[in-house]
């Protein structure tokens, strides 16, 4: 696995051995990432990664917020229950020298902690027939990792088709082999009296 596109072009992401952990694959992140950088978001929005906060919820490994730091993001926050993954997540950073532009969270992206402000991006990539995918979106929401506004790209296997979110507007929508790539945009937020952890 290596990086595709920006500064860190062509450098290597240390990827698990193990099937436990199942990374994104290079043609899938070059096409997520061509339809972020390229497609007319409005507001004049020309990129969606120059300068954006992001959260890799999910994160294995941390592909996808490597990629968007190499592409320009700001910050990147990678969270994810699996040590071994963040391990490696934190190894991956460390090479890049990254380290000072992310923050990498042993988490449950279910029961997620509070952030300081919400995201502009947000990646979610559950297991694979998991179930975890809609449960992920709002928990993320509910504690305000996502707010009004925010893009969340939602990887998930390519014959699944989970209920988004009726607060969810979905932009665009890829097959990828055994993948399907949602892309969606919050459009409201939960009231403050809603709001647990």
């Amino acid at each position: 696995m290596r990086i595709v596109a920006g500064k860190h072009r062509g450098r290597p992401i240390a990827a698990p051995d193990s099937h436990d952990i199942r990374p994104t694959s290079d043609r899938v992140r070059e096409a997520m990432f061509n339809i972020l950088e390229h497609r007319d978001w409005g507001a004049g929005a020309l990129s969606l990664i120059s300068n954006a906060r992001v959260l890799d919820a999910f994160s294995g490994t941390g592909a996808l917020g490597l990629e968007a730091l190499s592409r320009g993001a700001v910050h990147v926050t990678f969270m994810d229950n699996n040590r071994a993954a963040l391990d490696l997540c934190r190894r991956n950073l460390a090479d890049l020298e990254e380290l000072a532009a992310a923050n990498v969270l042993q988490g449950n992206c279910i029961k997620p902690v509070r952030p300081p402000s919400a995201c502009d991006l947000v990646f979610l990539d559950p297991p694979y027939h998991s179930g975890l995918a809609v449960a992920g979106i709002e928990a993320l929401r509910r504690v305000g990792w996502i707010a009004p506004g925010t893009i969340c790209v939602l990887e998930t296997g390519a014959k699944e088709n989970p209920e988004i979110p009726d607060d969810f507007t979905v932009l665009d929508e890829r097959k990828y082999g055994g993948a399907k790539v949602r892309f969606l945009r919050c459009e409201n937020t939960v009231p403050a009296t809603d709001q647990r952890i």
